[in-house]
C-alpha cells in the first residue's frame, strides 16, 4: 500500500488560510505542513519554491473569484436580474473559505499594497468582476452611469462591508443587505 499524497489543493489553501491570517510572510512551508499534519518533503513534490506556491495560491484565488464564480452563475441561465441574483446569492454563501472567502480577498488587497505584481492581479481580477457586473446591470439599465453607480456599489458591498460596524435603525445587517439587494435589482 502506498502513501497518500496531501493533494496540491489543500497546500493552496492552507498557503491562503495563512496569508489571510499573518500575511504573505505567514506563508511558510513548515507552518503549511505542521497544519496539514504532514511534512513539508510533501510539498516539494508539487512545488519547486515557496514562490511557486504564492504563484499558484493567486492563480487559483485569482480563477475562483472571477471565472469560477461567473461560470456557476451563467450555468443556472435566466436573465440579467435572475442571474444578479443568483450571484448574490453565490457570494453571500463565500463569507467563509480559504479561496474565495473575504479574509483571502482582504489579505490580497493588503498584500497588493506592497507588491506591484500583486496588485496588477488585484487590477485584472476586480476589474473582471466590475465587468461581468456592468454586463449584467447593462441588460436593464439604459444609463451607463446608473450601470457604473450599481456595479461599485455591489463590489463594494463585497469587500468594504466587513469594515462596518454601525446600528441599522432596527433592522438587521441581513435585512438591510436584503433591502440593498432588491435595491439593486429593480
Amino acid at each position: 500500500m502506498g502513501v497518500t499524497r496531501t493533494p496540491r489543493g489543500r497546500w493552496i489553501e492552507e498557503g491562503l488560510r495563512a496569508l489571510a491570517a499573518g500575511g504573505p510572510e505567514a506563508v511558510r512551508v513548515e507552518v503549511l505542513a505542521q497544519a496539514l499534519g504532514v511534512s513539508k518533503g510533501g510539498f516539494y513534490g508539487y512545488f519547486g519554491s515557496r514562490g511557486a506556491l504564492l504563484t499558484e495560491m493567486l492563480d487559483t484565488w485569482e480563477r475562483e473569484v472571477t471565472e469560477a464564480v461567473i461560470e456557476l452563475v451563467e450555468s443556472g441561465g435566466g436573465d440579467a436580474r435572475a442571474r444578479l441574483d443568483r450571484l448574490f446569492t453565490i457570494v453571500a454563501s463565500y463569507e467563509e473559505g480559504p479561496v474565495v472567502g473575504v479574509d483571502a480577498d482582504l489579505a490580497i488587497r493588503d498584500w497588493a499594497r506592497r507588491d506591484e505584481a500583486v496588485a496588477e492581479r488585484l487590477r485584472r481580477a476586480d476589474s473582471r468582476r466590475m465587468e461581468y457586473l456592468r454586463s449584467l446591470f447593462r441588460a436593464f439599465c439604459a444609463d451607463e452611469d446608473d450601470v457604473e453607480v450599481r456595479s461599485l456599489i455591489t463590489f463594494s458591498l463585497r469587500i468594504g462591508s466587513h469594515f462596518i460596524a454601525a446600528d441599522h435603525g432596527g433592522r438587521s445587517r441581513a435585512e438591510v443587505m436584503e433591502l440593498t439587494r432588491k435595491w439593486l435589482l429593480r
